[in-house]
């Protein structure tokens, strides 16, 4: 039996899963490790956490998992993207990475659009300067810390500090690359025009490869630290949200996922290169050789529910105790109680201001058509609704692009909710699944790394053989009708509260 290892580079911490060729897990282990916030804003991570992590947790499933080092054949890396680990001459970190949900650039952002002109920069990327992208980052280290950027010669990305820690190959590949601001992503490489307008060097950056690709092979040293056989191909990898894709089954036209964790995000495969003029979607290099995805991203959509667990809900979270279950599901139980629209109670789920599709960070939650008749459950209802209506939303974005999805994946807490799940195919209009597996992006690091070392002929054949899905949700028509009425209303509100937003942000 062959065995591959997927390694997911997450903010909270890194997990690594050793599955056999069949896509079962045999062995996980998790490591956390700690973000810094230097100031309002801010937010860090130390790359050799990340190392340290990768290195404790694979000699860990090694060891738990009873199977030779000499059997496995391929590891596979997935992780947080927008990152940016800057090493010297001799591979030396020379700072903290600054990574994607740090909010510290603005003015460079705004210095990239200036440049490069924002339709131009969207023609060339696919997406807007960002500040959670890579490329202001860059800026802001070149401003800000001049001593560290005249000794920076390399730039990478968080998962591939850890492929170069393995391999000694500085390499990216393009499903990362494609989300730094930096990538032409019609040519699936660095963008020659950005560089020079922003004089910028780039002999900085590493080949991209694509995500199946053999980049390099464990090295000596690393098997040392790891407890893993010298000489196993390591494959390009992919950002987190497209090695979930992989590990999904999200591989052709067609198809698609929702996460609803702390974010919400629809990830749409497509193979053509499909742009949002607007920028309301983010489009990026697929981990299949040549194709694309289109994404939206939701600030606070599992967030927002956690928000009324923990502001409104103390009763249900000692009854859950009691009770040896989780306060989601009980508040779930709460708001089936409750018919369709809340008693006429929405929920705006801006409570981080807006990404997709709205691209406001001053819009702010809000909880319209309130009355006395409302109580908790009626709340709870509004705030699921709200998210759904959030992604909705964010759907006919995709729609209007002709990115047309033919059924949907339910992925991350909320897509372990049936109530929940059930309300997306209301909402979307078409069946919802799910599948057995639940290691989304380690699983689908470690396809990639079985199509790179041979395993599977293609990241489709890896797919067919490692995922089993599980039987899908339809809609039900009478539903839909209902809550369509409620989602008219729930898209016009934004733009009767925009200017309200903006003036309560100057206060």
């Amino acid at each position: 039996m062959r065995f591959l290892l997927g390694i997911d580079l997450g903010t909270s911490g890194t997990k690594t899963v050793l599955f056999d060729e069949f896509g079962k897990a045999v062995a996980a282990h998790t490591v956390e490790y700690p973000m810094y916030q230097p100031k309002n804003g801010y937010a860090e991570q130390d790359p050799l956490d990340w190392w340290n992590a990768a290195c404790v947790t694979a000699k860990k499933v090694v060891e738990d998992s009873g199977v030779l080092p000499s059997q496995i054949v391929g590891i596979g890396i997935s992780g947080q993207m927008h990152g940016i680990v800057m090493l010297d001459e001799a591979g030396n970190v020379l700072r903290n990475s600054i990574i994607w949900c740090d909010g510290r650039t603005e003015k460079q952002c705004q210095e990239i659009t200036e440049t490069i002109g924002r339709k131009r920069l969207i023609e060339l990327t696919a997406n807007p300067a960002l500040t959670g992208f890579s490329l202001g980052k860059i800026l802001w280290v070149r401003e800000n810390e001049p001593e560290i950027y005249k000794k920076c010669a390399h730039i990478l990305l968080p998962k591939d500090y850890i492929r170069y820690c393995l391999t000694g190959e500085l390499a990216t590949e393009v499903s990362d690359a494609s989300g730094m601001n930096l990538l032409d992503i019609r040519t699936r490489d660095w963008c020659d025009e950005i560089i020079e307008k922003l004089n910028l060097d780039r002999t900085m950056l590493p080949k991209v490869y694509e995500s199946a690709d053999v980049v390099g092979y464990v090295t000596p040293e690393a098997a040392k630290k790891t407890g893993l056989t010298e000489g196993i191909p390591v494959v390009g990898g992919a950002g987190d949200n497209a090695a979930a894709a992989v590990g999904v089954g999200v591989v052709k036209n067609g198809t698609a996922f929702t996460t609803i964790g702390t974010s919400g995000v629809i990830f749409a495969h497509t193979d053509k290169m499909m742009l949002d003029p607007e920028g309301r979607v983010h489009t990026f290099c697929a981990a299949v050789k040549g194709e694309y995805t289109v994404m939206s991203c939701t600030l606070a959509a599992g967030l927002s529910l956690k928000w009324v667990r923990d502001t409104f809900c103390t009763s249900e979270i000692e009854v859950a105790k009691g009770l040896d279950t989780d306060p989601y599901n009980i508040m779930t139980a709460m708001a089936e109680r409750v018919p369709i629209g809340s008693e006429r109670l929405l929920f705006l789920p801006y409570l981080m201001g807006e990404r997709s599709p709205i691209l406001d960070s001053k819009a702010r939650g809000a909880f319209i058509g309130l009355s006395g008749i409302h109580g908790k459950k009626e709340m709870i209802r509004s705030v699921l609704e709200g998210v759904i209506y959030s992604q909705k939303h964010c759907l006919e974005v995709l729609t209007e692009m002709e990115v047309l999805p033919k059924e949907m994946l339910a992925c991350g807490g909320g897509g372990r909710s049936p109530f929940w799940r059930q309300m997306m195919a209301d909402l979307f209009g078409f069946p919802v699944n799910t599948v057995s597996n639940q290691e989304g992006p380690a699983l689908g690091a470690a396809l990639l790394a079985g199509v790179g070392a041979g395993v599977y002929k293609s990241i489709e054949e890896a797919c067919e053989k490692a995922i089993v899905y599980n039987e899908p949700q339809p809609p039900m028509q009478e539903n839909t009708d209902q809550y369509l009425k409620f989602y008219e209303i729930y898209k016009k509100l934004y733009d009767n509260l925009k200017d309200s937003f903006e003036s309560l942000s100057s206060l």
